[in-house]
């Protein structure tokens, strides 16, 4: 069995978390499966990585946090210097491309991702040493190896013909003589051998690629947590970890506002049908939550989860002139992507005398006026009654297989929002069935997710 496994920035994040990741890899191998290793940059709390070298601090405080993961964990008569020596020429070029950045007064795209990756290279470095140590053949691989990927900076995408046949021949020789390779997530390379950053929630992305061009059995995730859970554990009291969803059930999820897998880091996995599992480091008995291609309604039927997004607007276009006419959403839904915005959600009367639809606050004025300026004749002629706008709005979803075919949940959910006095804006229901969205206003939102979370996990129990 080929295992992927990421581990991300709180897994590595001190010099216990890395030794707590090598007994979980280990254990892998001993059982029997063939395991690759994906690592995100340190990326403990407060401190993460990441996100100091983007912000372009002294080499000297990054160099103190991985000096004291190393001398914590590697013996002085080992490989000690020897990492210590990799991270330092890493540093050197982290601080010449920063006094680069001094001098130009900024720092280019393509420098900026040459940073961003530089913290998976020190983690991926630290990790297979301490592995080696412990008696583990590993080895670290820089995904700029590995990952073919196009020139878009800070999100590109994998080149798949390309990337397969490096992949092959970097590591499958590495599986077959049983070096566990430590491969540096988040980060690939163009053809032409420039460092390049895969995006939001990269790492991941990463594993995912791995997985599909190595035809891996499984995919694992492991974080800080037990899996995707029924909701924020922050909006609502007694969450559950899901035990299985689909992969459109996480894209919904994600999509509107939870804190889980970003649907374009999986799909690498659901083109290839590989099953992947979020599982928590720091509590590796737990079974965490199982992603699949797909399952049975009589599965996977139900409510799963509940998840909002805040700050938004309700942007209406209502008028009789809209009555019939062809070609007015085009227009509106035009206007909207001059004033480069981004909608999370669109509602149409059935008399389409009326359009809504929810973007982010800070992006509604702008969208006003671009739909304005559009339809001024239509203003003018009063065939159109206004253009206005709610503010403060927030997007309550309940996601779960099947809900086209369950009509009395969809009841439940809108009897549960009136029992709490929740008054319900606007509705859509997604063609993917998996998912109902509900825009209420800001102030209901902690309401609304209890609600409905309350009845989920009723569903469940």
């Amino acid at each position: 069995m080929t295992l992927v496994m990421k581990f991300g920035g709180t897994s590595v994040g001190d010099a216990a978390a890395v030794a707590a990741t090598a007994v979980l890899i280990q254990r892998a191998q001993a059982a029997g499966q063939t395991v690759v290793v994906v690592v995100s940059a340190m990326g403990s709390q407060p401190v993460k990585v990441t996100d100091l070298l983007l912000a372009g601090v002294d080499a000297d405080e990054l160099r103190a946090i991985h000096a004291t993961a190393v001398d914590a964990l590697l013996d002085p008569d080992g490989e000690r210097q020897a990492v210590l020596a990799e991270m330092e020429a890493i540093l050197a070029r982290y601080a010449g491309l920063r006094r680069a950045g001094e001098v130009l007064g900024e720092l280019t795209p393509r420098a900026l991702d040459a940073i961003a990756g530089m913290g998976e290279q020190m983690s991926a470095r630290l990790l297979a040493a301490y592995l080696r140590q412990t008696g583990t053949r590993a080895q670290a691989v820089d995904a700029t190896e590995l990952i073919v990927t196009d020139d878009r900076f800070g999100a590109a995408s994998p080149l798949w013909p390309e990337t397969e046949t490096r992949v092959g021949e970097r590591l499958r020789p590495l599986l077959a003589a049983g070096v566990i390779p430590v491969v540096t997530g988040f980060i690939g390379a163009t053809k032409a051998g420039v460092t390049t950053t895969l995006g939001r929630g990269g790492s991941d992305f990463s594993a995912a690629i791995l997985g599909r061009a190595l035809r891996a059995d499984e995919v694992w995730i492991w974080t800080d947590v037990d899996g995707v859970q029924t909701a924020d554990p922050r909006l609502v009291a007694g969450t559950q970890t899901i035990p299985q969803l689909t992969y459109r059930e996480v894209a919904e999820l994600a999509y509107y506002g939870a804190k889980v897998l970003h649907p374009q880091t999986i799909r690498p996995c659901l083109e290839s049908g590989i099953p992947l599992r979020v599982k928590n480091t720091f509590n590796p008995a737990h079974p965490g939550t199982l992603i699949v291609p797909d399952a049975p309604t009589s599965n996977g039927a139900g409510l799963k989860a509940v998840t909002a997004v805040k700050e938004l607007s309700l942007i209406t276009v209502a008028g009789k002139g809209m009555l019939g006419v062809p070609g007015m959403a085009m227009r509106a839904f035009g206007a909207v992507a001059l004033a480069q915005a981004h909608l999370l959600l669109i509602s149409q009367a059935s008399s389409e005398q009326s359009i809504c639809f929810a973007t982010q606050m800070q992006a509604a004025q702008p969208v006003i006026e671009r739909l304005r300026h559009e339809f001024a004749p239509e203003l003018r002629r009063r065939d159109l009654d206004g253009i206005t706008a709610q503010g403060d709005m927030a997007i309550v979803t309940v996601v779960g297989k099947g809900l086209q075919r369950q009509p009395l949940l969809t009841g439940q959910v809108l009897t549960a929002l009136g029992r709490r006095q929740v008054n319900v804006v606007a509705l859509a229901q997604g063609a993917t069935d998996c998912s109902l969205s509900l825009v209420v206003r800001g102030g209901d939102t902690e309401t609304a997710v209890a609600g409905i979370h309350h009845l989920l996990v009723g569903h469940e129990s």
